[in-house]
């Protein structure tokens, strides 16, 4: 039988209905990544699953959302997990889906198992499908980029958080990092790199990367370091891999969480901001959820300032 609870929060299993940020409130999500299929949006996230006393992240696996309106979100479930990849282990970490030629591809992060291919350290996956909504499977049989492809960094966790972007040459970039930011072209099957790994300079990156291009303008927008860790900056550039000219902060720390993440999307002649905070009740740093706002641009294509709200943002027609 379904049950349906008559308050502010309507739930329906199998489909969540809210209209204030965080916009997911059945679970702890972090980490989103939006892309717009057809007349959809789906929204990709990390869960965390820590206890309330937690000092590290416990994230078991990343799961789907979707909206036609931006209010009413359906909850897809767990379409993916480390488990799923034979050479992982530990959390799953940021993440983003990107179609192309009718495949669905889920470039993840998480750790390495120590075998034959790797020492261990944060590694970067595929997933794929032919539907966002899965299933999903390893696309390659082995980790696309592992700590042994990248020295800039001494630490074990720099090749973490992945963005890929497909610009109008149909040439793919993936960007990724944490303490530095990396680049590499994929080849057109998306499931192998082309190309040197290029370490980016970009002012006060920290993780996050999220790639984009409006009116021939390429973005950058990351989680930097701002005044006290994390805020949100971003950078510009007349090509996908640079030089990329610092623009500043577009949003100031999230409340109740150390961390913060973009997620950057137009849908429906509107430009959205996802990213998460700690203010579900007994949330925190390592218990966040995914809100979002309007996003918005000035004439030169610079980002105005985000505001963030308990609001969120309004319906918009089916």
């Amino acid at each position: 039988m379904k049950k349906i609870i008559l308050t502010s929060i309507s739930v329906v299993i199998g489909f969540v209905s809210f209209a204030q940020n965080p916009i997911i409130k059945h679970i702890f999500t972090a980490d989103p990544s939006p892309i717009v299929y057809r007349d959809t949006l789906f929204l990709y996230t990390g869960q965390d699953t820590a206890s309330v006393t937690a000092t590290n992240y416990k994230m078991p696996d990343w799961r789907l959302f979707s909206t036609t309106d931006m209010v009413n979100w359906k909850d897809h479930g767990s379409l993916l997990s480390p488990h799923t990849f034979s050479w992982a282990t530990g959390d799953a970490y940021a993440a983003q889906c990107i179609e192309r030629n009718g495949k669905f591809y889920w470039f993840v992060s998480t750790f390495h198992k120590k075998d034959s291919n790797s020492n261990g350290g944060a590694a970067i996956g595929v997933a794929v499908s032919d539907r966002p909504t899965g299933p999903f499977k390893d696309a390659i049989g082995k980790a696309l980029i592992t700590n042994e492809m990248t020295k800039d960094k001494p630490h074990a966790w720099d090749d973490i958080d992945p963005t890929v972007f497909i610009d109008d040459d149909k040439q793919a970039y993936l960007y990724w990092g944490n303490g530095s930011c990396k680049w590499v072209k994929l080849k057109e099957n998306m499931i192998e790199t082309e190309g040197l790994i290029t370490v980016v300079d970009v002012k006060n990156f920290i993780e996050g990367p999220w790639l984009y291009k409006r009116k021939g303008l390429y973005y950058l927008v990351y989680a930097g370091r701002g005044t006290k860790p994390e805020m949100i900056e971003y950078a510009t550039a007349n090509s996908p891999t640079g030089p990329w000219n610092y623009q500043g902060i577009i949003q100031e720390n999230v409340p109740n969480s150390f961390t913060t993440h973009p997620g950057i999307i137009d849908y429906k002649g509107k430009s959205y901001f996802f990213y998460h905070n700690g203010t579900l009740p007994t949330g925190g740093s390592y218990r966040r959820s995914v809100c979002v706002d309007y996003m918005y641009y000035n004439e030169d294509g610079t980002i105005q300032k985000i505001i963030q709200t308990k609001e969120g943002v309004k319906p918009v027609s089916k």
